[in-house]
């Protein structure tokens, strides 16, 4: 420990900065007298009530003196981790105050919602720190619904919804967002509960958005963005409806799950995208006429919803410079569908193949006619292609592994062409 001691002070605080909690850095004072103050200059503060020898009311106490005796001048980093000893949060506000003129730089205010008997509403008082804000993370709370309170985070880049109820409705995520004015990364992870139907995104500034569970459509619930400087776009498990109003020219990377037809659209709005993974259910008619992802590089399709396989061969014939293709089952298992005639969807061979398509991965493979003429057509025109690497599902017999391998092989035509069975 002598050792350590004599290093100079902001690399102690750095090392002081690792542990897990405030309480642990406290601790620290005892070792020696160098070390009896440095826990007040520690950047990093994360309070978090689940030690099981601690009540609520100590655990106020420890935040409320650890706080005032605190002297950083900056707060790298602020964080409240509550749960049934501290569900009120009320105090949070008192907290908040008390550290309003540090320059907190992250705000993390976690409640665990399943011991908490009522929701925790946001305090007022969070506002007083959150000129310098870089990034605020809120989860299981309801947002404050007061148009007299001010809301303003001129700094904020970084913001995280999870679980958070919106009493003023589609005006309140309004409201809150059009207050960022340089917030770059957005994550909302919808509650069933949450008091809003129209959840919209219009933040100019916005490179990266990721959204989980948009409801059921047929309550009218939907997501429209409006983010033209969108570089990663997930839509992840949703059900609802996703309607663009600006296109994204800066599109890098999207990945959608959902399962309404109508949000096709959105392919309209992407097609400068470089990867693509797409787990959606298919609609012929949806899906839009002219659209040509003349970037695209790397396309991963799920297998598990209707229709994958008109998928495929809609977008492998409107993405010319496509050199990896990725066909994958998320739930693990292959949607039960009508299967298309093949010779309908194979007539015209996708410009990919022919010309840049290097690579094909395939997972839970089991060796289906559809999924044999598909490999066989693969094989046969990629003139491209380095390797290809087939996973068969474990329930595959060796028997069937061998004919897979064998199908696979005689249609092999370059000898650069790797092919791997796993």
């Amino acid at each position: 420990m002598d050792r350590i001691s004599h290093l100079p002070e902001h690399l102690l605080l750095k090392i002081l900065s690792f542990l897990p909690t405030t309480k642990d850095v406290v601790a620290t004072m005892v070792l020696s007298k160098r070390w009896q103050f440095l826990w007040m200059l520690v950047p990093r503060l994360v309070y978090d009530d689940s030690h099981r020898n601690i009540t609520k009311e100590s655990f106020s106490r420890f935040v409320d003196r650890s706080l005032l005796l605190h002297e950083a001048p900056v707060l790298d980093s602020l964080q409240f981790r509550l749960g049934w000893k501290s569900s009120d949060v009320d105090n949070i506000g008192v907290w908040a105050r008390t550290v309003a003129r540090r320059h907190v730089r992250e705000l993390v205010i976690e409640i665990d919602r399943s011991s908490c008997t009522a929701p925790s509403i946001i305090p007022k008082s969070l506002y007083t720190v959150s000129g310098m804000l870089v990034t605020l993370r809120l989860n299981n709370m309801v947002l404050v619904n007061d148009v007299s309170s001010p809301v303003s985070f001129p700094s904020l880049k970084k913001l995280s919804l999870d679980n958070i109820m919106y009493p003023g409705g589609d005006e309140s995520v309004n409201r809150l967002l059009s207050n960022c004015p340089v917030l770059e990364d957005l994550h909302v992870d919808r509650s069933i509960d949450d008091n809003v139907t129209v959840f919209t995104v219009r933040v100019p500034s916005l490179k990266i958005l990721y959204t989980l569970d948009i409801k059921d459509s047929y309550g009218g619930e939907m997501l429209v963005i409006d983010a033209p400087s969108l570089e990663t776009l997930t839509i992840d498990d949703s059900s609802g409806v996703c309607v663009v109003k600006s296109e994204m020219p800066n599109i890098v990377t999207a990945e959608f799950d959902f399962y309404d037809s109508h949000s096709w659209k959105i392919l309209s709005s992407i097609t400068p995208v470089k990867d693509l993974c797409l787990c959606l259910s298919f609609s012929k008619r949806a899906y839009p006429s002219g659209c040509v992802f003349h970037r695209l590089v790397n396309f991963k399709l799920c297998r598990c919803k209707a229709l994958w396989l008109n998928l495929l061969m809609c977008v492998l014939r409107d993405s010319t410079k496509l050199r990896s293709l990725q066909l994958y089952q998320k739930n693990g298992y292959q949607a039960d569908q009508p299967n298309p005639i093949w010779s309908e969807l194979s007539c015209l061979v996708p410009e990919c193949l022919l010309t840049s398509l290097e690579t094909l991965e395939w997972t839970n493979y089991e060796g289906t006619k559809e999924e044999k003429e598909v490999v066989e057509f693969i094989l046969r025109n990629g003139r491209c292609l380095k390797k290809v690497t087939i996973s068969s599902k474990p329930t595959v017999s060796g028997k069937k592994l061998e004919m897979i391998k064998e199908l696979a092989l005689s249609f092999r035509r370059s000898p650069i062409c790797q092919l791997v069975f796993d």
